[in-house]
């Protein structure tokens, strides 16, 4: 560069604006991007819903507090999917109830 400061200066000042145009121009290719894949997200069905879940209480521990099926309804906010076999566990070993509605004792064969 000059040693002339002014010079200097504009010289400077004409970078900023072209590192400015590139910075819009990259998020500008950023949002295009983004918004390709929430169009792609959107046609994407929806996971299936877990064959069976927990229901989580709202204590401190947050205890399980009922056995549902996947596709429960009642199941409350608080609730995580579980295998076949934790199912059956929770039902037969740890004394966990049934949801009354789904029934998951009877699909699972767990008569109590």
């Amino acid at each position: 560069m000059s040693d002339n400061p002014s010079l200097r200066l504009a010289a400077l000042r004409f970078l900023e604006r072209v590192q400015e145009q590139d910075l819009a121009r990259t998020r500008r290719w950023i949002a295009e991007e983004e918004g390709r894949a929430a169009e792609i997200a959107a046609r994407r069905p929806p996971p299936p819903p877990p064959e069976w879940l927990i229901e989580r209480g709202i204590d401190a521990r947050r205890s399980p507090v009922a056995v549902h099926a996947g596709d429960c309804g009642m199941a409350g906010k608080v609730k995580r999917p579980i295998t076949r076999e934790q199912a059956v566990a929770a039902l037969v070993e740890r004394g966990i109830r049934p949801c009354p509605l789904c029934r998951p004792d009877t699909a699972l064969g767990v008569l109590g």
